[in-house]
């Protein structure tokens, strides 16, 4: 029997989208017996299901019109063998099911399982087998009838926080693809609380089983807060062999910190890069200073601050070891630049040099709002992808959008895209950041970072972020892995932080 593997950020794992995950399961079903991959996945819900609640007694399993009921079904059958009590209630038809469910159906009421026409009031452990992959949250703008509100309704109840939840392949109504939940889901919600807020799951636990494929929707987007913790069955498909569509983690993204510590004994400062930060604008020179502490923190030899405010202070008292340099007097050419870090309005006037001479270079928050203003600078930046000259965009969906020319709504509704989109565009490597940041790079396939949380909700962990992708380039570490490896050690100071302690951008930077 297949083990299901729990999905965790301490290694790599495949993504592979709708499009390859339809094809591998054709491609498998033609091999096998009909029938044969549903009761595969059914005896996978049912296991972790039991091992999820290995007390629990009642198991509420709702089911949807297509196959997702169909595992639902399958599952249902060996939960009943086992000695537990599952209850089915359904949404579907034998008019319209497919062959595959109702095969399923005619197995479980053999097997005597219960159907109900409402959830039960009380139950162990909820099992949502109601919408899967072949549900896509684009087209769910449908006018709701009344199998709708039912499902809407026993959404709502499996994800109420009564019992923990299983999700089988997706939650219901979240895009494989691109981990936005349909609109029914969330219309009537304010915008601000999206997904999360309407699936709080207060008192139980969540958990979804990704059936065949690991899909790239379960970890960005919605799709972090609804799935809960994932687990993986490839039901013996051989979806190893499937060749990705992304990655979650970069194999090795967490090994960065390791190398300052097991250097060569004849170090110097020299031998790990220097780092300079330009930005700091008045009112804003705590942003530069944090990215400043972030490259050193994050291992860079020598870190340099060159404030735009004239009137900056000459010495940081907290963080002595950052030096202050006026940007005319830096020589780019031998340096890795972090530019835009507060920088304001004023950072447009060094733009032009730095793009052009820059080693290496990380353009963060005021720096990408000025080049998406301004097309000369636009031109610069396509110019540097051309050269192949090492440069990484950090920008959160709002400058994302700025740069393409678009809006919030329409990054989030594809991050994957619209962070493949900007490499494109500027020849650059993106980190999209986010709930499952996302890092794109030219002629590879897109990374998602598997960790990370709420904590890092907070101002100036942007400017951290910049900073430590600064340090690891500057250190000599490629452009692409850089970029993984400081996003994973970001998320991973977040993912370590003991619950009783505020965790802010100067804490984060210190840590690192």
């Amino acid at each position: 029997m297949p083990p299901l593997h729990r999905i965790t950020p301490e290694r790599a794992w495949p993504l592979h989208d709708r499009a390859a995950t339809q094809h591998l399961e054709a491609v498998v079903a033609a091999t096998l017996p009909s029938h044969t991959l549903m009761q595969r996945a059914g005896l996978a819900v049912a296991r972790l299901a039991l091992a999820l609640a290995p007390h629990g007694q009642v198991f509420w399993i709702a089911c949807g019109r297509g196959n997702n009921g169909g595992d639902g079904f399958e599952a249902a059958l060996h939960l009943q063998a086992w000695g537990k009590q599952p209850v089915l209630t359904w949404l579907g038809d034998e008019a319209t099911s497919p062959a595959d469910a109702l095969a399923s159906l005619a197995r479980a009421r053999a097997a005597g399982v219960a159907f109900a026409d409402a959830p039960p009031s009380e139950y162990d452990l909820g099992v949502d087998a109601l919408l899967g992959l072949g549900f896509r949250a684009a087209g769910a703008g449908r006018t709701a009838g009344s199998s709708d509100a039912r499902l809407a309704h026993w959404l709502a109840r499996l994800n109420d926080g009564h019992a923990p939840l299983l999700n089988v392949d997706l939650p219901s109504g979240l895009d494989a693809d691109t981990g936005n939940s349909a609109h029914f889901l969330i219309a009537d919600k304010p915008a601000s609380t999206g997904a999360a807020g309407q699936f709080p799951l207060k008192n139980g636990t969540r958990h979804t089983l990704s059936l065949l494929t690991l899909k790239p929707g379960l970890f960005t987007a919605d799709g972090r807060d609804r799935a809960g913790q994932v687990w993986w069955d490839d039901l013996s498909s051989g979806a190893d062999k499937l060749p990705p569509t992304a990655w979650l983690g970069l194999e090795g993204s967490l090994d960065g910190g390791a190398a300052r510590a097991h250097g060569p004994h004849a170090s110097h400062k020299g031998s790990y890069g220097d780092v300079a930060v330009i930005g700091g604008a008045p009112g804003m020179t705590g942003a530069a200073l944090l990215a400043g502490r972030a490259a050193l923190h994050g291992g860079a030899g020598r870190v340099f601050v060159a404030l735009l405010d004239g009137h900056g202070a000459g010495v940081d008292a907290q963080q002595p070891e950052l030096m202050y340099r006026e940007a005319d007097a830096l020589d780019f050419y031998a340096l890795t630049v972090v530019c835009g870090c507060g920088g304001g309005d004023a950072v447009r006037g060094v733009l032009p040099r730095v793009l052009s001479t820059a080693a290496r270079l990380v353009l963060d928050a005021d720096a990408l709002n000025a080049i998406a203003a301004d097309s000369a600078l636009q031109t610069l930046l396509a110019a540097r992808g051309r050269r192949g000259a090492a440069t990484v965009l950090t920008p959160h969906p709002l400058e994302a959008a700025r740069l393409l020319g678009s809006t919030t709504a329409a990054v989030q509704a594809d991050r994957l895209g619209a962070a493949q989109t900007l490499v494109q565009r500027f020849g650059s490597v993106v980190v999209l950041k986010g709930s499952g940041t996302v890092t794109a790079a030219p002629d590879q396939l897109p990374v998602i970072c598997a960790g990370g949380n709420a904590r890092l909700a907070t101002g100036g962990t942007g400017d951290v972020l910049a900073g430590l992708v600064g340090a690891l380039l500057a250190a000599g570490m490629p452009v692409r892995e850089a970029a993984c490896s400081a996003v994973a050690r970001h998320a991973g100071v977040a993912d370590r932080w003991p619950d009783d302690r505020t965790l802010t951008a100067g804490a984060l930077a210190s840590s690192l």
